[in-house]
């Protein structure tokens, strides 16, 4: 009865996501927007990375698959930048210009998917430990994006979030410094979840004996 739960549920979730992203991006294309814009926004890759784990892992409910290592840091994955779009939209841009963002599609993409993917990481947790270098390699992609974000904004003017533009935040100074500050909040909220998810697959280890499956241990 809970897994048939946690399948719908995934699935139910992750069709409101994708559908989110697919009315943003209808709009998106009428008002001449952008395609490279509209991808290039965080919360829409997050969504869209999120929503296909949680139909990939409504199908191995399904077919009684085994897990792996590589399945739960792919899936931990989506937990810590979901729940990081949830806790800087929710605390730094609230307040900003949503521009064509539609409010059923804001409450998706910032407030439900973000809560809904950190319960299901709590009620089914990792069953294989996660290795501390998991949570690292976690960390590359917003790296990676700010990067990109940033050069991208000098040279075509465009930025996704105020945070990213210097005329916004004081210059090039406010904008280390709230990607410093946004970093380090990434990699504690990563180590977060990587402590919890590894601290419930022992609590539940005996379930997932049950399943064939053998939970990994690793160094902290």
């Amino acid at each position: 009865m809970r897994h048939t739960a946690a399948v719908a549920l995934r699935l139910i979730l992750a069709a409101a996501s994708l559908a989110g992203v697919v009315t943003q991006l209808v709009i998106a294309i009428q008002t001449d927007f952008g395609l490279v814009n509209f991808f290039s926004y965080f919360t829409t890759l997050s969504n869209l990375f999120a929503s296909v784990v949680f139909i990939v892992g409504a199908v191995k409910i399904l077919r009684r698959g085994e897990s792996s290592a590589r399945w739960e840091a792919v899936r931990g994955a989506s937990v810590v930048y979901m729940a990081f779009v949830g806790i800087v939209f929710n605390t730094l841009l609230s307040g900003a210009d949503l521009g064509g963002l539609l409010p059923w599609t804001n409450v998706v993409h910032h407030m439900v998917m973000p809560l809904a993917v950190v319960i299901d990481w709590m009620l089914m947790p990792p069953r294989r430990r996660l290795a501390m270098r998991t949570a690292w390699l976690w960390v590359l992609v917003p790296v990676v994006y700010t990067i990109y974000s940033v050069v991208r904004g000098a040279i075509t003017g465009f930025y996704c979030y105020p945070f990213f533009n210097p005329a916004a935040v004081g210059g090039y100074g406010g904008v280390a410094a709230y990607c410093a500050g946004l970093l380090v909040a990434f990699i504690v909220l990563a180590l977060v979840i990587r402590l919890v998810g590894n601290a419930l697959s022992r609590r539940t280890a005996p379930d997932h004996a049950t399943d064939s499956i053998t939970i990994e241990t690793s160094r902290p």
